[in-house]
């Protein structure tokens, strides 16, 4: 039997204090249509209803995959409702049952006391931790001394919400062109399971694309890691978009054990096997619907997901406070022969859309009414009567005139919740094949100006953003860049930001000044070449913060072809191998040619106790701490005495600013001792690749810049659990 034909996993025999309980959610997109009367509660309802099942189901923890906000400058109403009910939900005496194994201080806010994860924080009484990565609607964007932030940032030093998953980037070109995307692990225990947490807030596409194909995708991982049980989060697009857009679902090792993967919609959090790999896909889609769309009608769940050692189960439930939605299709050419009326009659037409607008009525209230009915089976209370949305499209094809959709909907307000784009009407092309009509995004994008294409064609092959290219390049804009101005409008679209453009020319105008005066004095006669000369660095400045310094696809490319030859996957690992008593050594693998890694941190064997019974966890002995090239002398020891190349010094700790705002301000890192001689890398797996990144001395913020790994593009760190397991 194919693995895709297997049944989702179950535990054999189910142990409650090994069993870690989580309650798995994505794209809540709190905020979504907060003004309109009818729906603005939607999404701050659901997630209320969320953090009730949690509470219900008793979980040790809750887990969301991004989008949290739905807009990256979320409102003060917006935020004030998320922190009361977090307050609301998830403080209180309650014990946490579970165990921070990893550093508390990993990620925390710069220059502050506070532990990064809340629940080790005495000051705090946390019944139970939320984690959350950052989605492409909510995601760190500006400049300032603590680098880009975000929404969630707000909520992790409020105390009431766990923040992983902030990539940083790389501060110039050299460093580009070795620094990767590294990953920190949360690393948790219950009992005898053990959990890593891995996660990977929203990167664009073309950048993640790039870095998966360059193998420049390096986690931390415990050195024990085949007892551990690890959980990958990621907020990217699964479904293929176009070239470079996506994805692929086997990219990632088996040492994962399961993907939780968000950005999508359309609710598949059953787990799903990948062909050829060992681990499964959850995809528990958004809390509310976002768009009229096929997808958005599945009926929406969140998860109870339970794990005990190396095996897990999930339970979806159903969530009931979302709207009901149906949606469906009718053409209207078909239609007018099986009815018998005139398609050149508009009462008629209409008098038919009014029917089947009505049938849909009817079965969403029949759906709620079976929602509320099974409900009441399971000792709940019924929930009252809420509007539908309802979506129907229209095929116009062959038909020459159609009534206003907006007035038509007017005629259902107070029986739907979106009266105004209740009706959509398109037209399919007329003489294409199916396997024609289909837009393969392998294909070159097409220019609006080909003259083979028709006007049908073109709007359904063409991106919208291939539109905005052409149509900014045909204005020959004087002081605005392209790319920039492109980049901006994409923003104002995808994440619904209403200053996104006007930041843009605001910031542009004011460099082009600076560029400006930068010149002195002037002649009239040179002004417009000067002009030019400014808008052109300033273009080559953007682009350089957009990709982070990362060099262009084509060598990018050429690298991946270089580690294809050593590995089959997007992401090596290299296994650094340091002979512990405690510890059985590996069966001996195929040696690495790698460079070797500075000043890793040697990791102490220490017996954890339970978990006190109050209302937070008991800090656990920090296991992977000192995972860095700069540490004291306390920590470090050398692993390799033949090896005769001195320690260099420590690079200079930037902040993230420093690729955002291009300013100068730099810090000096924190030395306690000496700095440590190279370690030795013996063996190699050929699947992810895993290295430390940068200085990551303890206490560091998440938020310095992960630049610092010199070339080890395919290291791993790799450290020690407890040595009484």
């Amino acid at each position: 039997m194919s693995r895709a034909s297997e049944a989702p996993p179950s535990f054999q025999q189910q142990y409650a204090e090994d069993t870690i309980k989580i309650l798995l959610a994505t794209d809540n997109h709190i905020g979504y249509l907060e003004r309109d009367p009818i729906r603005g509660r939607d999404s701050i309802n659901t997630f209320e209803e969320i953090l009730q099942l949690a509470v219900k189901h008793d979980v040790d923890f809750i887990l969301l995959a991004g989008d949290l906000f739905h807009e990256n400058r979320p409102s003060r109403d917006c935020i004030y409702r998320v922190i009361a009910l977090l307050r609301e939900y998830t403080l209180g005496d309650r014990p946490v049952q579970i165990e921070l194994l990893s550093d508390p201080d990993e990620g925390k806010a710069s220059g502050f006391s506070f532990p990064a994860v809340n629940y080790e924080d005495p000051n705090f009484n946390v019944g139970i931790p939320v984690f959350s990565i950052h989605g492409n609607h909510d995601d760190p964007q500006g400049a300032g001394p603590e680098g880009a932030l975000c929404a969630l940032d707000l909520l992790s030093v409020t105390g009431l919400l766990n923040y992983m998953g902030k990539i940083d980037l790389p501060t110039n070109d050299a460093e580009a062109q070795s620094v990767g995307i590294a990953v920190r692990p949360v690393l948790l225990r219950k009992g005898n399971t053990r959990l890593g947490l891995y996660g990977i807030g929203n990167v664009k596409d073309a950048r993640m694309h790039f870095e998966l194909r360059s193998n420049r995708v390096r986690m931390y991982m415990p050195r024990d890691k085949q007892d551990w049980f690890n959980i990958l989060l990621l907020h990217q697009n699964r479904v293929k978009r176009g070239p470079q857009e996506s994805v692929p679902e086997g990219m990632f090792d088996d040492s994962i054990n399961l993907v939780v993967w968000g950005h999508e919609h359309d609710c598949r959090i059953v787990p799903e096997p990948v062909a050829g790999k060992e681990y499964y896909i959850t995809q528990p889609g958004s809390s509310v619907a976002t768009s009229l769309a096929d997808g958005e009608a599945l009926e929406k769940h969140v998860a109870l997901l339970q794990i005990q050692g190396k095996e897990f189960h999930m339970d979806p439930i159903p969530l009931r406070t979302v709207r009901p939605f149906v949606i469906d299709e009718v053409f209207l050419i078909e239609a007018a022969e099986e009815e018998g009326f005139d398609v050149t009659d508009q009462i008629e037409v209409g008098k038919f859309l009014r029917a089947k607008v009505n049938e849909l009525i009817e079965k969403a209230n029949g759906l709620f009414e079976e929602r509320n009915a099974n409900a009441l089976e399971r000792g709940e209370e019924a929930l009252p009567p809420m509007l539908p949305l309802i979506r129907l499209k229209v095929d116009t094809t062959d038909v020459a005139e159609m009534s206003n959709p907006i007035r038509f909907g007017q005629e259902f307000q107070g029986r739907i919740a979106n009266p105004r784009d209740v009706l959509i009407f398109h037209r399919s092309k007329k003489f294409a094949s199916r396997s024609k009509a289909k837009n393969n995004n392998e294909q070159p994008e097409l220019s609006i100006d080909d003259p083979d294409l028709t006007v049908s064609e073109k709007l359904a092959k063409i991106r919208v953003a291939t539109l905005v290219k052409e149509y900014l390049a045909s204005q020959e804009m004087q002081l605005l860049g392209e790319g920039g101005m492109g980049d901006a409008i994409q923003t104002f679209v995808e994440k619904d930001d209403p200053h996104a453009i006007s930041s843009y020319v605001a910031t542009n105008l004011k460099s082009l000044m600076k560029g400006m005066q930068a010149h002195g004095q002037i002649e009239e006669d040179d002004l417009d070449d000067a002009v030019q000369k400014a808008r052109k660095e300033h273009e080559e400045q953007y682009r350089e913060r957009q990709t982070g310094g990362v060099a262009a696809p084509t060598k990018g490319k050429g690298k991946a072809i270089v580690s294809d030859a050593e590995s089959v996957d997007s992401m090596m690992m290299d296994l650094d191998q340091d002979d512990e008593d405690d510890f059985e050594e590996p069966p001996p693998k195929k040696a690495t040619k790698s460079s070797a890694a500075k000043g890793k941190g040697k990791v102490t064997s220490t017996t954890v106790k339970k978990a006190p019974a109050r209302g937070r966890g008991k800090r656990a002995p920090n296991i992977i701490a000192k995972m860095s090239k700069v540490a004291s002398d306390d920590d470090v020891e050398s692993n390799d005495e033949n090896d005769g190349e001195e320690a260099r010094a420590p690079p200079k700790k930037t902040s993230r600013a420093a690729v955002l705002s291009q300013s100068s301000t730099t810090r000096k890192p924190v030395v306690r001792g000496k700095a440590t001689s190279p370690l030795d890398t013996r063996d190699k797996q050929s699947t992810l690749s895993f290295a430390p990144s940068g200085t990551a001395a303890r206490g560091r913020s998440t938020r310095a810049a992960a630049s610092n790994a010199k070339g080890k593009m395919q290291k791993v760190v790799e450290v020690d659990s407890d040595s009484d397991d």
